[in-house]
């Protein structure tokens, strides 16, 4: 009950879907920066800058890629797919320094291309993932509402894959999570303490950059997104955050594990690696989802019908997530089996902080970065 009335109605997606939103052209349209970091997207990054390049923007408009030293030959191809857009004027590719004591590797990537950008006078910084592919009106649509809303801080959370057996089942799940954890309502309301973003995908105020000290006031942050619109919001910035079907992440989870290890990467951080905020998770977690399922086999009526009462309810808050997804209706009943998954791996997200592997991406270790 307290998830459906009272958590910001999280699960109404509709409310913040930007396919359904009417965005009014400018008279003016402000110049922006598109800042890539790229980290072996051999696989991606020529779709993704393709994507970048075809925007249908009619304000100046720049990308710069920063090669965060993938070893898969990412910035040659970023360059090769430059030279046949005939684009090469409109991209940067920088290689990243070194990665120094207390950043960590996204971060110190965009503080890069931030730096690398800073000669030239830009509005807005759009900070997008190098495994995403947006459609070309997308900066168009995500630079109308934030002049016309006066947003500091505008994302949209990207449709990821849902085509494999692993991703049907839990990728929905994710959206869900995610939501209830930051409801876009209470981001989008000044007076509310949540702050959170959707990290494929930002449109970020240069102003609003600056009054927070730039990146490196969040240097050291995992939960990169969510830390930035934190500290955006701390300093008055306005906040939106909403979905979109129009921007997609190529990314694809093809078992089971990989997508374990999605949410192992960051679940104890979440958590502020807190043994009784996992516990206190792990009982809120049985409690919501597995314990209704439990009480359908009670021997007396009442606590049957409760059980059943309490799992028609979540199915139907599931709903509209999995109609996003446009998958089957059946897989609303598939809730509880995610929510033991998400705690598994979150259990698994703790184990590898305590053995000195947390936060997991791509070769490094970056929990507990001071």
């Amino acid at each position: 009950m307290y998830l459906a009335f009272a958590r910001g109605a999280f699960w109404r997606l509709c409310e913040f879907d930007d396919e359904f939103a009417k965005h009014e052209p400018l008279s003016a349209w402000p110049s922006v920066i598109a800042v890539v970091p790229a980290r072996n997207e051999a696989a991606t990054i020529a779709q993704t800058l393709a994507s970048l390049l075809r925007q249908n923007y009619a304000g100046e408009f720049s990308v710069v890629l920063v090669d965060d030293h993938s070893e898969d030959g990412t910035a040659q191809l970023a360059q090769q797919a430059a030279r046949e857009l005939n684009a090469e004027s409109r991209i940067d590719i920088r290689v990243a320094p070194a990665l120094p004591s207390g950043w960590t590797g996204k971060l110190w990537a965009l503080h890069e291309g931030v730096s690398h950008a800073g000669a030239r006078t830009a509005a807005y910084y759009w900070f997008t993932d190098a495994d995403i592919v947006h459609a070309p009106d997308a900066l168009q649509r995500l630079v109308a509402r934030a002049e016309r809303d006066h947003l500091d801080l505008a994302s949209l959370m990207v449709l990821l894959q849902a085509k494999t057996l692993p991703e049907r089942a839990l990728i929905p799940a994710f959206l869900f999570f995610f939501l209830k954890l930051y409801p876009p309502r209470w981001i989008a309301n000044p007076r509310a303490r949540t702050a959170g973003a959707a990290g494929g995908c930002i449109l970020l105020r240069r102003d609003a950059l600056e009054r927070i000290g730039g990146l490196a006031a969040i240097r050291n942050e995992v939960i990169d997104d969510c830390a930035l619109a934190r500290a955006v919001k701390r300093s008055g910035g306005r906040l939106w955050m909403g979905l979109t079907r129009a921007s997609i992440s190529l990314r694809a989870y093809t078992t089971f594990g990989e997508i374990r290890d999605l949410i192992a990467r960051t679940a104890f951080t979440q958590l502020r690696y807190s043994a009784p905020l996992l516990l206190g998770t792990l009982l809120a977690m049985f409690l919501t989802y597995l314990a209704p399922i439990a009480l359908l086999f009670a021997r007396h009526p009442a606590p049957r019908i409760l059980g059943a009462c309490a799992c028609l309810l979540m199915s139907l808050l599931y709903l509209p997530t999995v109609r996003f997804y446009r998958l089957s209706l059946a897989w609303a009943l598939s809730l509880p089996l995610s929510a033991l998954f998400y705690s598994y791996a979150t259990c698994l997200s703790a184990a590898r902080y305590y053995l000195g592997r947390g936060a997991q991406w791509k070769g490094r270790a970056q929990a507990g970065v001071i």
